[in-house]
């Protein structure tokens, strides 16, 4: 499939939500499939649906009853809508640069505090234990990652922490590594940070990290509903905060229901080598920063007001400020 971004429309990759009957029409357009009418009509008889469609592969296709060419060409066409959805945002592993950017205001992380030596002290002792972070795989860097978010989420307080959490939107579903949650009440919460570690590839785990933000944006709007007015249901707008990292480089993100924003030209760095075991400077001053921000934005999406015109304000008062 070519490279090229290609706006995502309802009209060319809209299949998650589409139903049955809606599904087999789009299918039908789609003459390159080489569908026949005994082909549509399994599908029409197994009840797929568009979520459904785009997460069956060649095996299972097959296994309800359709031949090779069939079976893989829906296969590989599934997995062109997905891609699309992830060109929606315009972005390719070398692009991301290409986002609108904001600059994100830091917390005063204080290096005395007891949340700030125990976290150095973790990060040190994993160094230790495991080794520089150079070729380290995706678990590894979790390591780290947990570590500074516990930390970050401790500094703060009255925050929870879910690792491995399903977020599920209109466009897409599945696990994140860590999803950062505001307590609304005893029943409700909402997310306000989602993370995504990554081994390497910081293009990818961006586009990732996008269609998670969005997924959690409309998880918060259907939970607030539920305290709302009906009238007060119509005037939607949320923004969540992303962050994809690889424990040494960090990303962070501004999600909205209208725009999104990434920090992708400013370098935000840990070098997690043993160099640090012999002199832990550079890694407390680094620490330091990323802390920094990462309380900032978790403080700002918590002290934000459930109103969606304050939750507007609030993000274009950020934005001026890059």
């Amino acid at each position: 499939m070519s490279e090229t971004s290609t706006p995502y429309t309802p009209a060319s990759t809209s299949t998650t939500v589409a139903g049955n009957e809606t599904l087999i029409d789009f299918l039908r357009g789609e003459k390159d499939l080489g569908l026949d009418d005994d082909d549509l009509e399994i599908i029409r008889k197994e009840k797929v649906n568009g979520r459904a469609f785009l997460k069956t592969s060649k095996e299972e296709f097959q296994g309800l009853g359709l031949g090779f060419g069939p079976a893989k060409n829906l296969a590989d066409f599934a997995k062109e809508c997905k891609e699309k959805k992830k060109q929606k945002y315009g972005i390719k592993s070398s692009s991301i640069t290409s986002i609108p950017q904001f600059t994100p205001v830091p917390h005063s992380i204080d290096e005395k505090s007891p949340e700030f030596k125990l976290c150095i002290d973790d990060i040190l002792r994993r160094i230790k234990n495991m080794g520089p972070v150079v070729d380290s795989n995706e678990a590894m860097r979790c390591e780290y990652i947990s570590t500074i978010l516990h930390t970050a989420v401790s500094i703060l307080g009255g925050l929870v922490i879910f690792p491995q959490m399903n977020v599920s939107g209109e466009e897409s579903s599945g696990r994140v590594d860590y999803a950062i949650k505001k307590i609304l009440d005893d029943l409700l919460e909402e997310i306000i940070c989602i993370t995504e570690g990554k081994q390497n590839q910081p293009g990818k785990g961006v586009a990732q990290n996008l269609m998670q933000c969005r997924s959690s944006c409309e998880m918060n709007l259907d939970t607030l509903k539920k305290k709302r007015t009906a009238v007060e249901a119509f005037e939607e707008y949320e923004y969540v905060y992303g962050i994809v990292t690889t424990a040494t480089d960090w990303y962070f993100i501004l999600h909205s229901t209208e725009a999104i924003y990434c920090t992708s030209k400013t370098e935000y760095r840990i070098s997690l080598t043993e160099d640090a075991l012999k002199d832990s400077t550079d890694l407390r001053k680094n620490v330091k920063r990323i802390l920094g921000v990462i309380v900032g934005l978790l403080k700002d999406r918590v002290s934000a007001s459930e109103e969606p015109a304050n939750k507007k304000r609030r993000v274009e008062e950020i934005i001026k400020k890059k």
